[in-house]
C-alpha cells in the first residue's frame, strides 16, 4: 500500500540558489517552519544519516537515499511497519525553474501515517516551498 502526494511551484530562482538551501540541513527550519532542528552526520551525499524533530512529532533518524546536485534528493524516515520519503526535485523548462516536493509513505500502516502526519504535511508544502524560494532568493552561489 502507498499513499502520496505533492505540490509544485514554478520559479526564476537559479538552481544553485535552491540547491545551497536544499543542502543545509541545519536550517532547513528557516524555511521550513514544521522542523524544530535537523541535523545532517557529514556531507549532503546519498547514505549520508542526520536527525530531525518535526514540529508535534518525535525526534527521528533520515537517511539521504538519493542525491543529485543540483537536480533532486529523497530524505527516507522509518516509521513502525512504514516508511516516508520526501522528494524534491528541480525541473528546468524555458529559464524556468519548476520545484516539486512530494511525500510518500508506504508499508504495512500507510493506511494510518497517511491520516496522522501525510494529511498534516500537504497543508504545510505550498508555504515551505514558498519560504525556500525567498530564503533562496537571498543566497549567493
Amino acid at each position: 500500500m502507498m499513499w502520496a502526494n505533492q505540490v509544485t511551484i514554478k520559479t526564476n530562482v537559479s538552481k544553485g540558489q535552491i540547491w545551497k538551501v536544499w543542502s543545509d540541513v541545519s536550517n532547513w527550519n528557516v524555511w521550513d517552519d514544521q522542523v524544530i532542528t535537523s541535523v545532517l552526520d557529514g556531507q549532503f551525499i546519498q547514505g549520508q544519516k542526520g536527525m530531525i524533530t518535526p514540529k508535534g512529532g518525535p525526534k527521528s533518524t533520515f537517511e539521504l537515499v538519493e542525491v543529485t546536485k543540483e537536480a533532486s534528493f529523497t530524505s527516507r524516515s522509518i516509521l513502525p511497519l512504514a516508511k516516508m520519503d520526501f522528494i524534491h526535485r528541480i525541473e528546468e523548462s524555458g529559464g524556468e525553474l519548476t520545484l516539486t516536493h512530494r511525500v510518500e509513505i508506504s508499508g504495512m500502516l500507510t493506511f494510518l501515517f497517511s491520516r496522522v502526519i501525510g494529511n498534516k504535511l500537504i497543508k504545510e508544502l505550498p508555504k515551505a516551498l514558498n519560504e525556500l524560494v525567498t530564503v533562496a532568493q537571498n543566497k549567493q552561489v
